[in-house]
Parts: C-alpha cells; sequence; structure tokens
C-alpha cells in the first residue's frame, strides 16, 4: 500500500536515498524480498571476486582487518549501545560524528537500524520480531528481514527522541554518502601507495576490493550472526522472554555482542560481557572514549542483575 507521505520512487534510487520522513507510513506491507536491493546485495558480494584480478598484499589485508574492526565498534559502540539503547551520554558534535561513522559500515541510517533494534527488543521472537529465527527461519533472521520492503521505512514511533535532530535525520535520509566516501577514501590510498610507496605491493583496485569490500562483506555477516546464531546456540544465564544466548566465539568477532542474553537482561549497560573473563572491546573502547572526554556517563550493570546472573536464574 503507497501513501501520499511515502512518496515512490525508483527502487535504484531507494538504494542510495530513503525516502521516508518522520510521520510517514510505512511505503509497503510486502513482506517479499525487494528485487533490486537483493541484486544489489549479491552482486557486491560477487564483486569480492575481483581480487583474483587485483591480487592481494598485506597491506591491503591489514587495512581490511582495521576496517572491519573500526566499523563493528562504529555498529556495537554506537548504533547499538548509544542510539538504540541510550547507555551513555555524548555531545551533539560527537552524536552527529558518531551517527557518519556508524553509515560507514553500509547497515542504513542510525535512526533506521535504532528504530528497527528497539521494535526488536519490544517483541523479540515473538510474532512480530521481523528477525527472530523461530518465527522467521535462519535466513530471515540473518539477512532477509531488511531485504524485504515491508522493512525499509524507519519505524519513527520508535526513534521519536532522535527525530528531532535535522542533522540525524539528514544521515539517516543519505546514509551511503559516508559509505561510499568511505569507498572513495580506501581507493585513494591504494592509489596513492602505489605511487609513492610502490614497495607495499598495492594499488587504487586492490584497496578496494580487498581492503574495503572484503571487510565490509566480513562485517555484514559478522552483525547479522547477533540476530540470527545468538538467538539459536550458546547458553542463557538469565531468564528473559525470548531465545537469546551467550556466545562467546560471536562475543569475539563482534567486539562483545555476543553475550546476548545478558543484554536483553539488561539492555541498558554500556557493557554487555558482565563478568570480568567475558571479552567485551567495544565496552573497553567506550571507556577509552570516556576517559579522553569525547562521551560520558556510561551506564553500568546494577549490582541486582549481577546478583541475578549468580544466583543462577536460568529459562
Amino acid at each position: 500500500m503507497r501513501t501520499a507521505q511515502s512518496p515512490t520512487r525508483s527502487p535504484w534510487l531507494r538504494l542510495f536515498v530513503s525516502d521516508d520522513t518522520p510521520g510517514a507510513a510505512a511505503v509497503s506491507n510486502d513482506r517479499r524480498i525487494q528485487a533490486v536491493r537483493w541484486a544489489v546485495f549479491i552482486g557486491f558480494h560477487l564483486s569480492a571476486l575481483a581480487a583474483l584480478w587485483t591480487g592481494l598484499s598485506l597491506t591491503a589485508v591489514a587495512v581490511a582487518v582495521l576496517l572491519y574492526v573500526a566499523r563493528m565498534f562504529f555498529i556495537t559502540g554506537f548504533y547499538h549501545r548509544y542510539f538504540s539503547h541510550k547507555a551513555f551520554r555524548a555531545s551533539r558534535p560527537v552524536q552527529f560524528a558518531m551517527a557518519a561513522a556508524g553509515c560507514t559500515a553500509g547497515q542504513r541510517g542510525p535512526l533506521w537500524w535504532a528504530g528497527h533494534h528497539r521494535h526488536h527488543h519490544a517483541h523479540a521472537d515473538d510474532a512480530a520480531d521481523p528477525h527472530s529465527p523461530a518465527r522467521q527461519g535462519l535466513f530471515t533472521a540473518h539477512m532477509g528481514w531488511f531485504l524485504r520492503d515491508e522493512n525499509y521505512a524507519t519505524p519513527w514511533k520508535y526513534v521519536r527522541d532522535w527525530a528531532r535532530y535535522p542533522e540525524l535525520r539528514w544521515l539517516n535520509r543519505y546514509d551511503m554518502v559516508p559509505f561510499l566516501a568511505l569507498a572513495g577514501a580506501v581507493y585513494g590510498l591504494g592509489a596513492a601507495l602505489a605511487r609513492f610507496a610502490p614497495a607495499l605491493g598495492t594499488d587504487g583496485p586492490q584497496m578496494l576490493v580487498v581492503g574495503f569490500i572484503w571487510s565490509t562483506i566480513a562485517l555484514y555477516h559478522a552483525t547479522y550472526t547477533i540476530n540470527s546464531l545468538a538467538h539459536r546456540w550458546g547458553s542463557r544465564r538469565y531468564a528473559t522472554g525470548d531465545d537469546s544466548r551467550n556466545n562467546g566465539v560471536l562475543a569475539l568477532i563482534t567486539l562483545g555482542e555476543g553475550w546476548h542474553n545478558n543484554h536483553h537482561f539488561y539492555p541498558g549497560s554500556a557493557r554487555q560481557g558482565f563478568r570480568w573473563w567475558e571479552l567485551d572491546a567495544t565496552y573497553y573502547g567506550l571507556r577509552l572514549m570516556a576517559a579522553m572526554g569525547l562521551i560520558r556517563d556510561l551506564r553500568p550493570v546494577p549490582a541486582s542483575v549481577l546478583e541475578a546472573g549468580h544466583k543462577g536464574i536460568r529459562s
């Protein structure tokens, strides 16, 4: 169902410019996967094979690892713990910088991401949860859900607090700008190194494919595992009304997000690894930012929550 508030644009244009605005109804109730988005998503993955022509170098691989870790932190620390759960506070300029940094991960805008995540917490693993593996299946929970037309629009009712900032609305609308800017910068870095440091064995095309595209694909699927695998495999310390699990392997590849049962029991903490041995690299990064004065008031895990876990309250 189309509405006057949410104008129809070319499906190709909608890849680059979100056409929904605060107060607009959903563009569609269609649960089918959008053909154009699916084609572009598959095409992006296939472009990784261009490394057969560009070749590899330690320099390009090092950049890929760096971009993976940095952008994972942008998603977990900024999109998730800040915009979705307000687990700490930041000034308005830092807030905008965090939102722009999150856009470089290619996972839509900050308000779209936070809105859908808040919807998930409100309906975790029930019939309204768009990425519950128990309800929707593993494929849909992992990546099919955001390719559906029904989930294209930002769920504005969940992000009214953030929608009052025009700069965040702009980033949410043009979220591809930082993503494409990073791609161009990585290509430019490779071209510059080819000219001024040829011994490093890289160039623009190689850096784009290996440094940017490879790291983006790895980032995509590592992030998606929290919606899919972290609701299937792992342990449960807390009795939550959903299927969330704690999974140490997923925590390693997502900088701490794998302690998902902890998080669903108490989402508001800046820390998701509730025990000293539960590695949470995102929290360590946030602590460093707080020490530098960039953010403040990191919300701790309440003693009552820790005590509940010690008592072994399980489902």
